[in-house]
């Protein structure tokens, strides 16, 4: 389930149990399958968007040739760790700087500026405040972890704490759009809001906290494998 645009893909990759007898991440196989495979179908899942950018995907009776295995049988897990690493730290991107206007210039055209400049509402201007200064912060930490990767010691759990952060901070960003859109924000269907553009994007992201890992997970293993905190 939540394959993304697995309705448009010519291949999918699958974390096969080719192991019985092996514990948790051992004895997992990573194939890859031909999605024209016989047996294979998707679904589209209608999101609260109102579009479908995920998919169920359903297997049955399918078979692959073994030469479609990726890497060594049964150490399929060590493929997908880098995977997973490449994908949180893909999608950590959407909280940098430089994701379209200013806030603080969208919110100045529903709200207004004062005399001097600032916005109108004090308390929005403080909340675009503080989102921008943890956005230099998330931007400080990639570049750091750029550095660290280059200096070859990149710590193989931080895209997890960059996953968190950044999709957080995309969601707090829409979630100040919305504000500062006040109701004219909640168009759904209209030429002016662009058939409804603004909410659109905003529920989109209630799901960057679950794609790629939920935001849960991803503070289960900065507690671990970064903090070092015992387990419950």
């Amino acid at each position: 389930i939540w394959t993304s645009y697995a309705n448009y893909a010519d291949w999918i990759f699958c974390l096969v149990r080719t192991d019985a007898t092996a514990k948790k991440h051992d004895g997992i196989s990573f194939i890859l399958f031909d999605m024209a495979s016989k047996g294979v179908s998707t679904k589209p899942i209608l999101l609260i968007s109102g579009y479908s950018p995920f998919c169920e995907t359903f297997f049955d009776n399918v078979r692959v040739p073994k030469s479609h295995v990726v890497g060594t049988v049964n150490r399929g897990w060590d493929v997908a760790k880098y995977l997973l690493q490449h994908e949180r730290a893909m999608i950590s991107g959407m909280g940098e700087r430089g994701v379209g206007r200013p806030l603080g210039q969208v919110a100045a055209d529903s709200v207004g500026s004062d005399e001097q400049g600032r916005l109108e509402d004090p308390m929005l201007r403080g909340q675009i405040a503080t989102f921008e200064i943890d956005e230099a912060a998330l931007s400080a930490a990639a570049e750091r972890a750029v550095d660290l990767a280059k200096a070859g010691q990149a710590h193989p759990a931080f895209s997890s704490a960059m996953k968190y952060y950044g999709t957080e901070l995309n969601k707090r960003r829409h979630e100040i759009l919305m504000s500062a859109g006040g109701i004219d924000a909640l168009e759904w269907e209209s030429e002016r809001s662009k058939g409804g553009a603004r909410p659109r994007a905003w529920l989109r992201t209630k799901a960057n906290s679950i794609e790629g890992g939920t935001s849960e997970v991803m503070l289960g293993i900065v507690a671990k494998r970064i903090l070092d905190l015992p387990g419950a």
